[in-house]
């Protein structure tokens, strides 16, 4: 489910259930500007590292408002962070293990339309944060090769930084190809700044400096943008 940490330490419950389901392990919560939640579940499979595969398609997404919660989106490969355009029109998300970015479209009620596929990742790239910029690019974090990819709106790709280790890349990869990989794959990062890059934003009174969240860091990283 999804908790509510406050600042002096409690943690109270927010949501637990929607449309009749107890929610598994959630993996991100966004407000968007209209004062909708959007919640993204990755996968119902236990262990959820069962879902590091190719073939994982249970994730989804659910939307909270005033009318409560519900499933807005279905059969993901495994569902991560979520993005409102700045245009409002649409929503993106990460499909971590189906190696690519999609969106729906957005309507006035907050409901979507059908999914659209933006661009797909290729070997090493495995999207989990997002964010986006004025001109309305996306920018994705890739875990395991510590990628930042610039997505311009035509799904064309622009790879800004990596850091990554060869040889980690080369067993990962083949353990996804594989069908084996799982917790072991994501728990070591042998690059030296980078610490498995999970997630991104814009900060600053310009927004042009990418703060980079990393699963296995202790820091976080930044970096100037253009």
């Amino acid at each position: 489910g999804v908790f509510q940490l406050q600042r002096d330490g409690r943690v109270t419950p927010w949501l637990l259930r929607v449309d009749g389901i107890d929610l598994p392990p959630t993996n991100f919560v966004v407000e968007d500007a209209a004062g909708r939640f959007w919640v993204t579940v990755s996968t119902r499979l236990k262990p959820r590292a069962l879902g590091y595969r190719r073939s994982c398609n249970d994730g989804f997404i659910v939307r909270v408002d005033t009318r409560g919660a519900a499933i807005v989106a279905d059969g993901l490969g495994y569902t991560n962070e979520v993005a409102v355009h700045p245009d409002g029109q649409w929503l993106y998300v990460n499909e971590t293990f189906a190696r690519q970015l999609s969106r729906f479209a957005l309507r006035p009620d907050g409901s979507l339309g059908a999914k659209e596929v933006v661009t797909e990742f290729g070997p090493g790239t495995f999207p989990d944060g997002l964010a986006f910029d004025e001109e309305g690019h996306a920018w994705v974090v890739s875990i395991v090769s510590n990628r930042l990819i610039r997505v311009a709106p035509d799904g064309s790709q622009t790879l800004w930084l990596e850091e990554a280790d060869t040889a980690q890349l080369a067993w990962v990869e083949a353990a996804f190809e594989a069908g084996t990989m799982g917790r072991p794959h994501l728990d070591g990062a042998p690059s030296r700044s980078l610490r498995n890059i999970s997630s991104i934003a814009l900060a600053g009174s310009d927004r042009r400096t990418a703060v980079l969240g990393c699963l296995l860091g202790e820091r976080l990283a930044t970096l100037p943008l253009p």
